[in-house]
């Protein structure tokens, strides 16, 4: 008996001595942080220098009677929540079989809005990033290893990214969901979603070591989309200090009840995708599987966009920043030289011969003819066209949004980002949309974070310090507002004679960014706006539609259009 009770004892101190060792092994794998709706437990990262939370809910699931409705604050819990796995992706359809930017998530749910947080050890108000991804407003996911934020986390910074609200469940607008609304708006739940998230930044990124104050939010194609309307609605206002728009387009939105530009009103768009869905009413779009209904709303031809519904967008986007109503803090805006090498589905046919191209840039062009065929000539056609079209799209936003901040005596950058590698050359995809992605989060080397098709860059050291280059241009600016680099070129103002960042095989500070093509591009958008009846987003290069006459006498030839001077 006495032999039994020395091993039970020696068995039960073994058991609580190996029950410490495993909870203090547990617990220094952990950090602990109290937000406002209780506490999390995140994952300390091999090094201990960086800590991630995954998967923190933001808001309440936009399911059931709260589809197609604001997002809702998350509630509160007690004890403590595991933050060490990221949540579901919002609902989307693939990317098409062989785009190389396909990166289907493993889960997604409609159940989606959550955020992820990365952040440096022993930090205090350091300046905090949130990342909003693209993806046409179709596809995307926070917890993409593209977006995996260590790296930039290493530099000092707390990292957010976050999800929200994709394709017909992000930005259906609908009569009966206007009706329901007490603010007499729908179709803008994407956008939402993300002031949502901002919100919840701002109310508990103290805790993580960040500081409130200072709050840059970054994106991509569309997740630069959402930062340009964000900087215009009210809603977003004081949420954040800095922006960095790569790749952004400023885009005609459609009035949420009326016709414009050409376009209908979103409620119309709405009414009709209903009726192709066979739904009779909102109660029986709520009740259809959210998946087979992002599918069907996709093949039906429904195109995600915010819409102008006076509360979310109270005005045309570009009309705000015309206006001077845009946020007012300092930005970086830039595009890259091959944009429209991976998107050529912006291309029409091509013309076969030179004097073909002639003849349909003059049908198009009218009296702007002999400006766009000597910026976009015809002796390489399609060389020109892909020109044409990254100037319109990518490179006319990028140039407006920083003369437009410049113009209210704010710092502004402009950056072009021209950076090629083998593998991109081997595909005729230098400097694609997007490409500058790996560089920015530090991926250089780490394959297993770009999506599998991604033309990987080389692992070696030039490819390394370009990467460091832009990380440290970017967390400078996220820091104080002035982009610097260590041993990097200095990275003036656009307001310093249009001054830019050329990003090739290493950053150089240049003057007066691709002459003439932002002139082209404004009066032709200038006159679209003025017709009243033309969508200047997708007609654009030779997709483009007869292009108007001037609207007044005081619309000029481009040659006569005002040209940067050097600034004292």
């Amino acid at each position: 008996m006495k032999r039994n009770l020395t091993i039970f004892f020696a068995l039960s101190a073994c058991a609580i001595f190996c029950a410490g060792s495993m909870a203090t092994q547990k617990d220094s794998n952990s950090e602990m942080v109290q937000t406002t709706n209780g506490t999390l437990a995140g994952l300390l990262l091999p090094g201990g220098d960086v800590t991630v939370f995954r998967g923190i809910r933001y808001a309440q699931p936009p399911t059931g009677e709260r589809r197609w409705r604001p997002p809702v604050p998350a509630s509160s819990w007690t004890g403590v929540r595991p933050a060490k796995e990221f949540a579901p992706a919002c609902i989307q359809a693939p990317s098409p079989e062989g785009s190389i930017y396909s990166d289907f998530p493993a889960r997604m749910s409609e159940d989606c809005l959550f955020l992820n947080v990365w952040k440096p050890a022993r930090t205090v108000k350091a300046p905090v990033m949130v990342w909003i991804y693209g993806g046409s407003l179709r596809t995307g996911n926070s917890a993409a290893g593209i977006y995996n934020g260590a790296q930039l986390a290493r530099q000092g910074v707390v990292v957010v990214t976050l999800n929200y609200r994709l394709g017909v469940l992000g930005y259906l607008a609908h009569p009966e969901l206007t009706a329901e609304s007490p603010r007499k708006s729908s179709g803008n739940y994407g956008l939402l979603d993300q002031i949502a998230a901002l919100r919840w930044v701002h109310d508990n990124i103290g805790q993580f070591g960040g500081d409130p104050a200072n709050v840059t939010v970054f994106g991509e194609s569309a997740g630069a989309l959402s930062t340009i309307e964000l900087m215009t609605s009210p809603l977003a206002r004081g949420l954040f200090q800095k922006v960095i728009v790569q790749s952004g387009y400023m885009v005609s939105n459609m009035e949420l009840k009326h016709p414009s530009f050409g376009q209908p009103a979103a409620e119309t768009v709405g009414e009709l995708l209903a009726k192709k869905l066979g739904a009779a009413n909102l109660a029986e779009l709520r009740s259809m599987d959210a998946e087979k209904l992002t599918r069907d709303a996709l093949e039906a031809g429904f195109d995600p966009q915010a819409n102008i519904d006076g509360w979310v967008l109270p005005r045309q986007i570009i009309e705000s920043f015309d206006e001077g109503e845009q946020a007012r803090v300092p930005m970086i805006a830039g595009f890259n030289g091959g944009e429209i090498r991976a998107l050529r589905f912006f291309l029409p046919p091509l013309p076969k011969t030179e004097a073909d191209y002639d003849a349909m840039v003059r049908h198009i062009y009218g009296d702007l003819a002999d400006e766009y065929l000597r910026l976009y000539p015809a002796t390489n056609i399609e060389e020109s066209a892909l020109a044409a079209a990254r100037d319109a799209f990518y490179g006319w936003t990028a140039q407006r949004l920083v003369r437009k901040q410049t113009g209210l005596g704010l710092p502004a950058y402009l950056y072009f980002f021209e950076h090629h590698y083998p593998a991109e050359d081997a595909l005729h995809l230098e400097a694609f949309h997007g490409s500058e992605l790996p560089y920015e989060f530090g991926h250089i080397g780490m394959d297993a974070m770009l999506p599998k098709d991604w033309p990987k860059p080389p692992d070696d050291a030039s490819e390394q310090e370009i990467s460091r280059a832009v990380m440290d241009y970017f967390t400078s600016f996220a820091r104080s507002g002035k982009p610097t680099a260590p041993g990097e070129a200095e990275w003036n103002p656009f307001g310093d004679g249009g001054a830019y960042l050329d990003i090739g095989d290493k950053p150089e500070l240049r003057h007066n960014i691709l002459p003439g093509t932002y002139e082209l591009q404004e009066e032709v958008i200038s006159r679209r706006r003025a017709s009243g009846t033309e969508n200047w987003y997708i007609n654009i290069g030779l997709a483009s539609p007869v292009v108007p006459p001037p609207a007044s006498p005081a619309s000029r030839h481009p040659s006569s259009l005002p040209k940067l001077h050097h600034t004292e």
